[in-house]
């Protein structure tokens, strides 16, 4: 039997998966078109290696966790399954840097102090964390397992000197508490030296216990589990703007949270048919907007974009505007459904725009004009001609994210060959780069790639035949405030520079 693209889009679904947001802390200047897109405008900052293991520390281990991880990831670059990195988010100051893998693990990354002496390492990342955040699990009763892999990340607004941040595996959403201890209590009263609770009668004297100095220790512990409320995969979780709730999606429902409350979650949007053999659709991403807290967007497998009000309904199931680029009749083909199907959805940072990728495209939507994007960039359109054999190896279903830079002026996202794009908006320059190992030089400046399609190919650009579809670019963040990237490429994380910074 010979399956059309939709049985087979939504087959894949079922079997193995039905299917950020960050706020403004300041507005950098925009990149020029000398520096933004130009040749030699982006700069190797550092290459780290996401673990092969994560030694869990104990709370009372006197041990500088940073010092150990930082020597241990840049002393093993093999990788296995589990080391692949799944997520990749900077928090709101841009100081710090999580990412999470397919092992179940997050590592975060910590940026350099400057200093008078080292003023060039300012853009460098060093290994602040690292913690198993969830485990694999066996659903009994569905005869499903449960794979750790962390599905997304997402930083919680700094309230005090503790980090907190949300990830999320296909079922469950942790919030987790990192924070620093350098000092440790001494002279207990109802415990001996090693911790033993001692015998109250042999207690004759009161001490009162002393604050010690101690090497300094992360700790990451979890706070809240937000669990047994999805039946399918999570794909999206958003942190709202009133920092009090956020939501979590997955293929047919959106349901929001309070951070107080884990036993219950209120379910916004629901798009399961009665019959589910009349699914014609999944949710695949889902974001709040950055500054109203009733307003967020969702994207389908369409390739349509629903923006809801929560003040109109509380099952927001009725659309407030409904974005979708009619068909040209003239490009219809075999495989128009599955590349349509959007991956990721983003607002801007102003919150005016909305950004979505698809498998060949990027699109900007404004929120006043729902029947066409006011802008569409071409990511690797050489492709075109090639998705017989992208739907045979399955990579014509590749998730592609996409993320804005801080004044979102200039985009991003990944391509094959560990390529990535960037488009910038006000000169409609855009640019290719690759993150490679042959690059790794630390300070070593970016060339731009260029594809070939057929005919004579130039001694720097490279065959489209030539492409490596197993070196993959999913998933990308810009800092904030600056001019600082972080690509993730299997096991490796690439952070780059603009070089005038």
């Amino acid at each position: 039997m010979v399956l059309q693209p939709s049985e087979r889009h939504y087959r894949d679904w079922s079997d193995r998966r039905l299917g950020p947001w960050c706020s403004p802390t300041g507005s950098p200047a925009p990149l020029s078109c000398e520096t933004g897109c130009g040749e030699g405008s982006w700069i190797l900052v550092c290459r780290l290696l996401v673990p092969t293991q994560v030694s869990l520390l104990s709370m009372e281990e006197d041990i500088d966790t940073r010092k150990i991880n930082n020597s241990f990831l840049r002393d093993h670059s093999y990788a296995t399954e589990a080391d692949i990195i799944s997520t990749v988010e900077f928090n709101h100051t841009g100081e710090l840097l999580a990412t999470g893998d397919k092992g179940g693990r997050v590592v975060i990354f910590q940026r350099e102090q400057e200093s008078k002496n080292q003023v060039h390492r300012r853009g460098e990342y060093n290994v602040y964390s690292t913690f198993q955040s969830h485990e694999p699990e066996f659903d009994y009763l569905k005869s499903l397992e449960i794979e750790e892999k962390i599905n997304k990340i997402r930083w919680l607004p700094q309230q005090n000197a503790a980090y907190f941040l949300l990830s999320t595996n296909d079922k469950t959403v942790k919030l987790w508490k990192v924070s620093e201890r350098d000092k440790r209590p001494e002279g207990y009263n109802l415990k001996d030296e090693e911790g033993r609770l001692r015998d109250p009668a042999t207690i004759t004297t009161l001490r009162v216990p002393v604050l010690r100095p101690m090497d300094l220790m992360v700790e990451a512990t979890p706070r809240r589990v937000f669990a047994n409320a999805h039946t399918y995969h999570i794909n999206s979780i958003s942190v709202n703007s009133d920092y009090e709730t956020y939501m979590s999606a997955d293929d047919l429902r959106i349901n929001l949270w309070n951070f107080e409350i884990t036993n219950q979650s209120f379910n916004i949007v629901d798009i399961k048919p009665a019959n589910m053999e009349e699914l014609t659709e999944v949710i695949t991403a889902a974001e709040f907007h950055p500054h109203h807290c009733n307003t967020f967007v969702y994207s389908s497998s369409k390739g349509t974009i629903r923006l809801c009000d929560m003040r109109a309904s509380a099952l927001c199931d009725r659309h407030t505007k409904f974005f979708e680029e009619p068909e040209d009749p003239s490009n219809r083909s075999f495989f128009s459904e599955i590349i349509s199907s959007i991956s990721d959805v983003k607002f801007s940072h102003s919150g005016r725009y909305i950004m979505t990728r698809d498998y060949l495209t990027v699109k900007v939507w404004d929120l006043n004009m729902e029947n066409r994007p006011i802008e569409t960039y071409q990511v690797h359109d050489y492709l075109r001609s090639k998705l017989c054999s992208l739907y045979e190896n399955d990579c014509i279903f590749d998730k592609f994210e996409c993320v804005w830079n801080g004044s979102d002026s200039v985009i991003m996202t990944g391509s094959y060959n560990n390529f990535f794009r960037m488009f910038d908006r006000n000169t409609k320059r855009d640019v290719t780069l690759e993150a490679s190992r042959e690059n790794s030089k630390p300070r070593a400046i970016l060339k731009p790639r260029k594809v070939c399609v057929g005919g004579k190919r130039r001694k720097d650009e490279i065959s489209v035949d030539s492409l490596d579809f197993s070196k993959k670019i999913l998933h990308t963040a810009w800092h904030p405030s600056e001019n600082i990237i972080a690509v993730a490429a299997t096991n490796n994380l690439y952070i780059f520079q603009d070089k005038v910074n």
